[in-house]
């Protein structure tokens, strides 16, 4: 009886330690749901887990492989319903990831933002947002814009949901980005929430990132910095 109460004590204790430190990390953060309060708050050791266990931490990275189809003839559509056309981007690197609000890892926004704003200047970051893992991102385009600036003050572009997976109805910027015939190499698929491509200055695709690899890890900013 006695170690049964000390394991409940301990239960209680932890219980309420966490529910301490989730309001103080979350504490001024106004438009999150319960749940994506505490997402936010496992973030961290959701990170520790994924590196510890080697899950979601591909990395696949070539040699400058020219596209069959030139990534500067893409475009696609903002959350607002304005047009982004990606020859826009010339001489920039480009981060494309695909995001979701209710994800365990929704607050790498933060480190893209960090990312993109260390390095703005040679680099462009475009979050898609997708539905496509475990139905993660339910909210409409303008739901998810607001929740990404009010929550992570995200500056960088925000494009209207779409599909991300290799479907019919797949976005065609995606379709690109995992399909050897236009991107002239790689055929791998999002894994889930927050993978991460990143096509050079000449439009050339040269790296593709896991979820649980961070946008602020050696790795990414090593080829975010290469020239």
């Amino acid at each position: 009886m006695k170690r049964l109460k000390k394991v409940l004590i301990t239960i209680l204790v932890c219980v309420v330690f966490f529910s301490v430190y989730t309001f103080y990390i979350t504490r001024n953060l106004t438009n999150m749901t319960p749940k994506q309060k505490v997402l936010k708050v496992f973030y961290p050791a959701l990170m520790w887990i994924t590196k510890l266990t080697g899950t979601n931490t591909s990395n696949i990275a070539s040699n400058s492989i020219q596209p069959a189809i030139s990534f500067y003839s893409l475009q696609t559509t903002l959350s607002d319903g304005s047009t982004l056309n990606f020859a826009a981007l010339k001489g920039k690197k480009v981060m494309l990831v695909n995001t979701a609000s209710d994800c365990g890892y929704t607050d790498q926004y933060a480190d893209l933002e960090k990312l993109y704003q260390q390095y703005k200047v040679r680099l462009e970051i475009i979050a898609f947002p997708a539905n496509d893992f475990k139905e993660q991102e339910k909210g409409d385009d303008n739901t998810i814009a607001a929740f990404c600036k009010k929550n992570y003050g995200v500056t960088f572009p925000i494009m209207a949901k779409s599909v991300v997976i290799k479907s019919n109805k797949q976005n065609p910027v995606f379709g690109w980005l995992t399909n050897p015939s236009g991107n002239g190499w790689n055929s791998k698929a999002p894994s889930w929430n927050f993978s991460k491509y990143l096509v050079n200055e000449k439009g050339e695709l040269v790296h593709y990132f896991d979820p649980g690899i961070s946008p602020l890890s050696k790795e990414v900013i090593n080829a975010v910095t290469a020239n």
